[in-house]
């Protein structure tokens, strides 16, 4: 029971960062644009939330507050995919560019600008970049009380994770509702599933397809920052992000593009990502583990297919550029 509660507790804190990835990724997919730029997205995320909370506690010193120094990451990090998921939809919206090109060379470009950003701290301040104590454990932090954290199995299971597991939680919620609930939701949707039916319809599609795709790059964005300051511990860590981009793009298609599965479907992965950590078997080779996420969902993507059901498809105008004249 203790080995299963750990690896549960440890697949919730690397599942984490998959649902930003995922949930930012699923917006962005369902306005028709295929960005395959995440991994990049989410260096930069990890990059610039650090930069932000750490200028913030050189500047503020012994006065440096956690909730104060999380807000400042999470914006940072968001601001910064945002910026680069502005240049991918230039790109691939207004000058109407191969959207699966964009999004290789937007994940290359953003692998670089983080760790150019992370390697300049570095050097910079001499040595490794990490926050103070205080920070970090302002980050590691649960919200809930520890009355509740030490009940037995269920408080760990629970209530022993970062804010951030809840906020994505509440994201994947909001999002959802805005999705099927909400007018503006509905012709993001329309969006995606036909350009030339909502273009006719009078839906402005470039500025549904530049708010989903930024907005939902800014989401991605934050999963690498929850990296850094969580599993990382605080310290830049360029390698420990490598894939994870690549895995929430499979995850999306996992969820078929719903927003609620990304909850436990992120747990899941994560969980298959660190089995090898907690339950090691002598016999099975740790790059076994590690590709069971991919297996998984071609294993999806094949059942999917076979039962050939229209909502469990990605948006018919997935990865298709939108040219008017040709209506």
């Amino acid at each position: 029971m203790t080995t299963l509660v750990a690896l549960i507790v440890a697949a919730v804190t690397f599942g984490t960062v998959l649902m930003y990835g995922t949930l930012g990724e699923i917006l962005t997919e369902k306005s028709g644009n295929l960005n395959l730029g995440v991994e990049g997205i989410m260096y930069m995320g990890g990059a610039f939330g650090l930069a932000g909370a750490f200028y913030y506690e050189k500047t503020a010193g012994a006065m440096a507050s956690g909730p104060f120094a999380i807000t400042i990451a999470i914006l940072t990090a968001f601001l910064a995919g945002a910026a680069a998921s502005l240049i991918y939809s230039f790109l691939t919206i207004t000058l109407r560019t191969n959207q699966n090109v964009t999004g290789l060379a937007l994940s290359i470009f953003g692998t670089g600008v983080g760790q150019f950003v992370g390697e300049f701290m570095r050097v910079s301040e001499g040595g490794y970049v990490a926050l103070g104590n205080n920070l970090k454990n302002a980050f590691s932090a649960t919200i809930f009380p520890d009355f509740l954290v030490s009940i037995p199995v269920v408080g760990s299971i629970l209530f022993s994770h970062t804010v951030f597991f809840y906020l994505a939680i509440v994201v994947a919620i909001l999002m959802y509702i805005f999705l099927t609930k909400t007018k503006k939701g509905l012709y993001l949707t329309a969006v995606g599933e036909s350009q030339s039916t909502a273009d006719a319809a009078g839906i402005n599609i470039t500025k549904y397809k530049y708010l989903a795709t930024v907005i939902g790059g800014g989401i991605s964005a934050i999963g690498g920052m929850v990296y850094i300051m969580t599993t990382a511990g605080c310290v830049w860590n360029h390698e420990g992000l490598s894939g994870v981009g690549w895995l929430a793009v499979a995850l999306v298609i996992f969820c078929m593009w719903r927003p609620l599965n990304a909850i436990w479907g992120s747990v899941l992965f994560g969980a298959m990502m660190i089995m090898y950590l907690r339950v090691s078997l002598p016999f099975v080779p740790t790059e076994i583990y590690k590709i069971l996420p991919y297996v998984v969902t071609v294993i999806v993507l094949i059942l999917t297919s076979m039962r050939n059901s229209r909502d469990k498809q990605p948006p018919a105008s997935l990865g298709i550029n939108y040219f008017r004249e040709e209506r």
